[in-house]
């Protein structure tokens, strides 16, 4: 990769803040509790061990044996609770387990920088009591019938067993009968920069479907995967389901799973809107740092999905979340953002991620000024110029948080909200601090 300049802004990028205040009349904002399906895991070391218990492991895995454990970079919830009950099982089988970053090209394409990602989320060898292999070495396992090349970690090949663990949920950008999942993780995540980078290019023209299971379907009959953990989640980013599946039911279970992922998927209460205001984005939010099953705005790829999206006249996104570390693949979703995203920005590990991803859009900076009130008029004069305080306007913290939303009056003439909704804040005009911006967006972090 070469060397990547990158001019943070500064004040003479960005039109004068100390202008004139306009007088523009901002809609009036509702804020509403959203409900969805609300399945749950009440006792997740306990679930882990029963499910663990159910597919006979001991008749798989000898004493002595290694067990590579893959941990990938989305926020998953109690993601280093899993690992460690994963962990404590095979101890007890007399195996042993290590840790193995497996998230593509995350991280910046460094061994340290995955490390990094995993210790965000608790990922910690001290905590998950197993070491941490982490290198972005590939070894090859040659191509599949198709002509796929396959590239798998070397830690997880130089293991006797690898236990495949992740979530299953619908992918940002490929639809199909499986999207991300614990055959993901074997292609991208273990695929490392060089696999993800490949996967990627072939992806442009071949079906994302097909691709994942010829490659899975390779990994698995050359390497002994024993199990996989597979991880659903509901609309409050909280455990809703863990399953161990056997490898030989992986790609009929997890097409399965993807149905009551998709299911218990939040979304926003109307499809269609003027502006989306949304607080932050990130790698642990979405691999596209927001979920084009949320926004829409998923990309034309040969499996890109034909359902219907949501539609968003204009995206705004104000900030970058903590976990992301600088992280802004996904920027170049948006229309409108901040100067202070800008700055936080790690262009170099954004670039990465686009060019591995083989979008390198993802990472375009869009129009940005230095206050939330001067993007808010800059949007609101193109969505409704005669009258502003008409625009359909949502707010949201990011898209795996939509319990709660803030609604323009003007989002009711559209129709009804389509999910269900109360009413916790009755209308009120945007505001802004002493420095142009908006506040936190109330009850989001409960």
């Amino acid at each position: 990769m070469p060397h990547l300049p990158f001019y943070p802004p500064d004040s003479s990028f960005c039109p004068d803040r100390h202008a004139e205040e306009p007088t523009m009349p901002y809609p009036n904002m509702v804020t509403l509790r959203q409900e969805f399906e609300r399945p749950i895991v009440a006792d997740i070391p306990g679930t882990v061990r029963r499910t663990l218990e159910s597919l006979a492991l001991e008749k798989r895995i000898r004493p002595g044996q290694t067990v590579a454990l893959t941990a990938g970079s989305r926020g998953i919830a109690n993601i280093a609770v899993i690992l460690r009950e994963t962990v404590r099982f095979l101890r007890q089988l007399g195996a042993e387990p290590f840790i193995v970053p497996a998230m593509g090209s995350h991280g910046g394409a460094t061994a340290e920088g995955q490390r990094r990602v995993l210790e965000s989320y608790g990922i910690t060898e001290a905590f998950v009591e197993a070491p941490i292999r982490a290198s972005m070495d590939v070894v090859s396992l040659g191509t599949t019938a198709e002509g796929y090349p396959v590239m798998l970690d070397r830690f997880a090949s130089e293991a006797d067993h690898i236990g495949v663990i992740g979530r299953v949920k619908p992918h940002t950008g490929f639809h199909g009968p499986i999207e991300s999942g614990l055959l993901k993780m074997l292609m991208i995540g273990l695929g490392k920069h060089a696999g993800a980078t490949r996967y990627h290019r072939i992806l442009l023209e071949q079906p994302y479907d097909q691709v994942v299971r010829s490659v899975a379907r390779h990994i698995l009959a050359r390497k002994s995967v024993p199990f996989g953990l597979a991880i659903v989640e509901n609309a409050y980013d909280e455990t809703a389901l863990i399953e161990a599946v056997p490898p030989e039911r992986f790609e009929q279970r997890e097409e399965q799973l993807l149905q009551l992922a998709r299911r218990w998927l939040p979304r926003l209460p109307w499809s269609q809107a003027d502006l989306l205001i949304v607080d932050e984005i990130g790698k642990e939010i979405s691999g596209s740092g927001m979920d084009t099953n949320v926004v829409g705005r998923k990309r034309a790829l040969k499996s890109a999905s034909d359902i219907p999206q949501p539609e968003m006249r204009l995206i705004f996104v104000r900030h970058l979340s903590e976990k992301t570390h600088g992280n802004a693949t996904g920027i170049g979703l948006a229309d409108f953002t901040t100067a202070r995203l800008v700055r936080r920005m790690d262009y170099r590990a954004t670039v990465i991620n686009c060019l591995t991803a083989g979008y390198p859009a993802g990472a375009f900076i869009p129009v940005y000024f230095e206050t939330d009130r001067e993007v808010l008029d800059a949007a609101l004069s193109i969505v409704a110029p005669d009258d502003p305080s008409s625009a359909r306007v949502l707010r949201i913290r990011n898209t795996l948080r939509l319990e709660i939303v803030q609604a323009s009056e003007a989002c009711w003439k559209a129709g009804p909200p389509q999910t269900r909704c109360a009413t916790i804040e009755p209308p009120r005009p945007l505001t802004f601090d002493a420095d142009g911006n908006l506040p936190p967006l109330a009850f989001a972090c409960t």
